[in-house]
């Protein structure tokens, strides 16, 4: 496939993504394709499904491009050196400022309103999410300040996940951390889903619907 081809395939999913932005891509050594005689790049299905993989990382994890690269080893199965690790997220402050897209005064807010907050200097991809989410809601002019509420809501629902895997824990039988974890994955699970529908709820009736 050509370049343009490729773009046409994208589009629907991910509306902003330009030749431009492909060609970046490869410049940064995420993509490979392969160039006729004549230089023109040649494209495969599976340039199409590492590009998709790259756009929705981006989009739905806001991860940087050096971390993205390592998650593709494992999907994509390149060639990596005996014993290396997925890559976790840990980013310096500079960083986390760079990818979340906010200054350093936000930042401060956000770690002062106890929003997010460094393990030994450095930020895990939740406090990338919540940097993230934060710049965007600044653009209806809700700030830290503004969001003491959803953390005391969040902290309360922790409670509750809390509250429940307890027992289990107490138990100290064999596989109970692990029968703990699930418990917790899948009530966290539905007190998010619990917590969405009621916000709906509520917004639709802000608006008299």
């Amino acid at each position: 496939m050509s370049i343009g081809e490729v773009l046409a395939l994208l589009q629907g999913e991910f509306p902003d993504v330009t030749i431009s932005k492909i060609r970046f891509l490869e410049g940064e050594g995420l993509i490979e394709p392969e160039r006729s005689p004549s230089g023109y790049r040649k494209f495969t299905h599976l340039h199409v499904e590492q590009l998709r993989f790259i756009l929705t990382e981006q989009r739905d994890h806001y991860l940087p491009l050096r971390v993205i690269k390592d998650r593709m080893a494992e999907s994509f199965g390149r060639p990596r050196a005996l014993g290396h690790q997925p890559q976790e997220i840990r980013l310096s402050r500079a960083e986390l400022l760079e990818a979340a897209e906010i200054d350093d005064e936000t930042l401060c807010e956000l770690e002062d309103y106890g929003l997010l907050a460094a393990v030994a200097r450095r930020y895990d991809e939740e406090a990338l999410k919540v940097a993230r989410t934060v710049g965007a809601l600044a653009r209806f002019g809700l700030h830290a300040r503004h969001l003491r509420a959803v953390k005391a809501a969040a902290e309360r629902e922790c409670g509750l996940v809390e509250q429940t895997v307890a027992p289990i824990l107490k138990r100290r039988a064999p596989g109970a951390i692990g029968e703990a974890d699930e418990v917790a994955r899948e009530l966290s699970t539905l007190l998010l889903d619990l917590h969405a529908s009621l916000v709906r709820t509520g917004v639709r009736s802000v608006l008299g619907r």
